[in-house]
């Protein structure tokens, strides 16, 4: 798995303003995936940062980039634990959410879409998005958005400017590691 693909779709997770990004990678070897997010996760860690393949299938795997801290706090909040729960989640612990994420994503022939709580989305983004099968949002740019419109506009453009910094950074020679901020 490639620092670039890192970069470009996890800056803001890696900055620390974003409890997590998902992207999807070549996976020619499961053994080499592993190997590779084992070596990552061993710099990452310290910092904060995990990753795990979440689903692997036709010489592809889905990428998980999270902040542990920052999941933790997003799926202890009511809204999102009430509705959690009402599909099947039984506990809060960011661990077990995670398998059962990664459970239904290999199960159900259906995207599991509560996936947004675990990407930071706002809980009325991700209920619209569910609730109106993706038609009718306000907008669209890193999300679909049912809510706050002016916000989310605001995040579109944070995250896009702290991904061309960090690309920036890291065409200039620095690492990964040195661009994930520590927390």
């Amino acid at each position: 798995m490639s620092e670039e693909l890192i970069i470009k779709y996890c800056a803001p997770t890696l900055a620390g303003i974003k409890t997590a990004n998902l992207f999807s990678s070549a996976c020619a070897s499961r053994s080499q995936l592993y190997s590779g997010i084992r070596i990552l996760n061993s710099r990452l860690v310290s910092k904060g940062v995990r990753i795990l393949p979440l689903k692997c299938s036709g010489g592809r795997a889905l990428i998980y980039i999270y902040r542990m801290s920052k999941l933790k706090n997003d799926l202890s909040k009511i809204q999102a634990s009430s509705f959690l729960k009402s599909i099947g989640y039984k506990s809060e612990k960011p661990e077990l959410c995670i398998v059962r994420l990664i459970s239904r994503l290999n199960e159900s022939g259906e995207f599991p879409h509560e996936i947004g709580f675990f990407l930071g989305y706002p809980y009325e983004d991700v209920i619209g998005f569910i609730k109106n099968k993706s038609a009718y949002s306000k907008c669209t740019g890193c999300w679909k958005v049912y809510g706050d419109v002016e916000k989310a506009m605001k995040t579109f453009e944070l995250y896009k400017s702290c991904t061309d910094i960090y690309y920036k950074q890291w065409k200039n020679g620095k690492t990964v590691e040195q661009l994930t901020v520590a927390g």
